[in-house]
C-alpha cells in the first residue's frame, strides 16, 4: 500500500470553501460528459424573463379582482427547498401532479427485496421533480470503494479554486480511482486531501449526517484499505450526488463535469448495479463498492451508487447491501432491483 511522503497541505474549513466557490470556471480536465447541455442563454434567457412577468401580471391582476382568497399555509408550515452547502435556502415549488412519479420503491421493489438474503437499503431522487424515496431499515453500512466518490469530491472542492485545478498527478489517480476503483490511488488520494479530518469537514459542508469516515487507513486485523469501512447510507450518498448534478456552492460546474466524465467511463467489468436493466443509449454514472467483511468470504458489502439519464428518466440511486452469501450474489441483488426502478421511473 503505498502512502505519500509528507503532511497533507494546507487546507480551507468547510466555510472557507463554501464561500470561495462559484467566483470562476476551473479551466482543467477532459471535457464535459457526454449529456448535461448549459443552461439557456441570449433569446431563451428573454423569453423566460417575458414569460414571468406576464404570469406575475395575470397573479396580480387576479389577486385585484378576486382578492387574495387563497388559503394559507398550515401551521409551522415551511418553504419547501433545501439548504445549500453556504446556508442559502433554495426555495422549489412542489412539481405539477402530472409530472410527479409513483415510488420506484414501492411495492414491488420491497417484494423482490423480501426475497434476498442480507440488508438492502436504498434510496432514489427524481431530478426532475425533487421527490425522494427510500427503502430498507438498519444501521449505516460500509461504503467499500464508493468512498472513493466522497474522497473525488473532496478534492475537487479543496483544489478546484487553482486555475489549473488538481495537479496531473492528481488527475491521474483520481481517473484511476474512480474508473478503475484503483485502492492504491485512492490511498493516495486520501492523504493527499487530509484524510478523515478533511473528508469529514466537507461532508458537514454538503450536510451529510450518517456518514463516518475511518479512522484507520492500516487497520488492524483488516486486509483492506481501511478506508472502505467509511460507513453511510442510502440517503446521504444521494446527497453527495446532487452536488455532482445541481449547482452548488462547493463545486462549480467544471468540476462536477470533470467527476461525471469519469464516473461515466468506468471500466466495464465494474458497469453493473445501478445498470440493471438500463438500455444502453441511456447514460450511467456510476461508483461501485464490493468488500469482504469476514476472512471466509462469506459476508460480502457490495454497493452501487450513481446517476441514470435517459428518455423521460433522470434519477439518482443508491444502494447498499451488506450480508451477501457471495460478491455475485449482492451484484444480482441491485441488479434486480435497479432493473424495477428503471422500469417505473422510464
Amino acid at each position: 500500500m503505498t502512502v505519500s511522503a509528507g503532511g497533507p497541505p494546507a487546507r480551507a474549513s468547510a466555510d472557507e470553501l463554501a464561500r470561495s466557490r462559484g467566483r470562476r470556471e476551473p479551466r482543467w480536465g477532459r471535457g464535459s460528459h457526454s449529456s448535461r447541455a448549459p443552461a439557456a442563454r441570449g433569446k431563451a434567457a428573454v423569453a423566460a424573463v417575458g414569460a414571468c412577468l406576464i404570469i406575475a401580471a395575470v397573479i396580480l391582476t387576479t389577486l385585484v379582482v378576486r382578492g387574495p382568497g387563497g388559503r394559507p399555509p398550515a401551521p409551522g408550515a415551511a418553504p419547501t427547498g433545501r439548504a445549500s452547502p453556504a446556508g442559502q435556502l433554495k426555495v422549489t415549488s412542489p412539481a405539477p401532479l402530472h409530472l410527479r412519479h409513483r415510488d420506484p420503491l414501492a411495492a414491488a421493489a420491497a417484494s423482490y427485496v423480501s426475497t434476498r438474503s442480507g440488508t438492502v437499503l436504498a434510496a432514489v431522487y427524481d431530478i426532475g421533480t425533487g421527490q425522494t424515496w427510500r427503502l430498507g431499515r438498519g444501521q449505516p453500512q460500509a461504503e467499500a470503494s464508493v468512498v472513493k466518490l466522497d474522497v473525488l469530491e473532496t478534492l475537487l472542492a479543496e483544489r478546484g479554486d487553482s486555475p489549473t485545478g488538481p495537479s496531473a498527478t492528481d488527475q491521474s489517480l483520481a481517473q484511476q480511482m474512480i474508473e478503475d476503483s484503483d485502492n492504491a490511488a485512492a490511498t493516495r488520494l486520501w492523504h493527499a486531501v487530509g484524510g478523515a479530518a478533511s473528508i469529514r469537514s466537507f461532508n458537514a459542508a454538503v450536510g451529510l449526517t450518517h456518514t463516518s469516515p475511518s479512522p484507520c487507513v492500516d487497520c488492524p486485523g483488516f486486509p483492506w484499505p481501511g478506508w472502505g469501512l467509511t460507513t453511510t447510507t442510502p440517503t446521504d450518498q444521494i446527497s453527495l450526488l446532487r452536488e455532482l448534478v445541481e449547482p452548488n456552492a462547493l463545486l462549480a460546474a467544471a468540476e462536477r463535469s470533470y467527476a461525471l466524465s469519469l464516473m461515466e467511463n468506468v471500466t466495464q467489468s465494474q458497469r453493473w448495479g445501478i445498470t440493471g436493466g438500463v438500455p444502453h443509449q441511456a447514460t450511467v454514472a456510476l461508483k461501485n463498492g464490493w468488500l469482504p467483511l469476514d476472512s471466509a468470504g462469506t459476508n460480502w458489502q457490495i454497493n452501487s451508487v450513481g446517476w441514470i439519464s435517459g428518455g423521460r428518466a433522470d434519477y439518482l440511486m443508491a444502494v447498499l447491501t451488506t450480508g451477501n452469501p457471495t460478491e455475485q450474489y449482492g451484484i444480482d441483488t441491485i441488479n434486480g432491483l435497479a432493473a424495477i426502478v428503471w422500469r417505473d421511473m422510464s
